[in-house]
């Protein structure tokens, strides 16, 4: 299966243990059944059990470790998207539901009549991301802006700010964070981190050198 990107809603997180969720959210519940895959905040989540208003997952020790689930508690926001009808448009890019890691959000500013976002993140996501190519983040489709060698930055417009959490974040607040697809292909087509193959370049040119002195 797969997600756009564009989130359906915002849903509260009702219970949260070492292990599941129950989620409230009324408006993805209409022709969802058990077993139907939904993006919480960007990751892949099997709904367990449905109730009214609501739909419990079980959440994996490895989902925790590279995603910002485990920060949740009762009472948070979470962007809901379910995997997307064969029969749907697609409004943002190709999204797994499969988180690469987290970024750290560093600085927040209006742009105008946007609000610019710069994230921090490692260095083999970073080195996938590039300038007017897409990201997820928390499970949003969005157009990178920037991009430098420990962050990148983003331009949210005043209607994904209200469709989606991002209103709510600040410095310092972690996201969950997905690469292009395509760029995951292309780096393992060519055999490997580009970061990688740049770096034996440069040390095979200094062992010439030295060799040469």
């Amino acid at each position: 299966m797969s997600f756009t990107g564009i989130i359906e809603t915002v849903g509260v997180v009702a219970k949260c243990d070492a292990s599941s969720f129950f989620i409230k959210a009324d408006k993805i519940l209409d022709g969802t059944h058990i077993g139907d895959s939904i993006a919480v905040n960007g990751v892949c989540l099997t709904v367990t059990r449905l109730t009214q208003g609501g739909f419990y997952a079980d959440v994996m020790p490895e989902t925790f470790s590279r995603s910002n689930l485990g920060e949740l508690t009762a009472g948070s926001h979470v962007n809901l998207e379910r995997a997307m009808a064969a029969d749907g448009r697609f409004g943002g890019h190709i999204v797994s539901g499969h988180i690469d890691g987290r970024g750290k959000i560093t600085k927040i500013q209006n742009d105008g009549n946007a609000v610019r976002f710069w994230i921090a993140a490692d260095e083999k996501i970073l080195q996938l991301i590039v300038e007017k190519g897409s990201i997820t983040i928390d499970g949003i489709s969005l157009t990178v802006v920037s991009v430098s060698d420990s962050d990148f930055s983003i331009s949210i417009i005043p209607h994904t700010l209200g469709e989606t959490t991002l209103g709510e974040k600040r410095a310092g607040d972690s996201v969950n964070l997905e690469n292009d697809i395509i760029a995951k292909y292309v780096e393992r087509l060519l055999g490997g981190s580009a970061a990688q193959r740049l770096q034996s370049e440069r040390e095979e040119k200094l062992l010439t050198w030295l060799g040469e002195g």
